[in-house]
């Protein structure tokens, strides 16, 4: 998901913005969840706005971890890191809720560029007062 210097247009496209994790069938392995994933070479053509599209991905009544490569401006300087979200609705089950609380730290360890983590149960705003927009739009 990372920016690479030496990477070519082509590469650069197939890159992943955005990707979502749920827990497998049988509860025992954090999956990639088929489907939920956006593509750099997405946004502009079929995505406008990748942060509303990443939102809109998230269940409304099951926990998910997600990855977020985001594109943010605080009043010093333009940023590009990896955000780390784990997502628990008030209308997820009590028992997923303690599942995905448990194995956080198992997933966070094998994505070492980790730079911001965030726990959410609804639309909160990001980065408090200190980013003045995000994905190029003001906030």
């Amino acid at each position: 998901m990372k920016v690479r210097r030496c990477s070519t247009p082509e590469e650069i496209k197939k890159r992943k913005k955005a990707v979502l994790f749920c827990l497998s069938d049988d509860k025992k392995c954090i999956v990639v969840e088929e489907g939920k994933e956006i593509l750099v070479g997405d946004i502009g053509v079929t995505i406008s706005d990748p942060f509303k599209h990443f939102v809109q991905m998230l269940p409304e009544k099951d926990c998910r971890y997600a990855l977020y490569d985001a594109s943010f401006e605080t009043k010093e300087s333009k940023k590009e890191e990896l955000m780390f979200f784990m997502w628990a609705p008030d209308q997820a089950p009590l028992k997923s809720k303690m599942i995905y609380a448990s194995s956080k730290d198992a997933i966070k360890k094998k994505f070492p560029g980790i730079k911001h983590e965030h726990q959410a149960n609804g639309q909160e705003k990001l980065g408090g007062s200190l980013i003045v927009a995000f994905e190029g739009s003001p906030v």
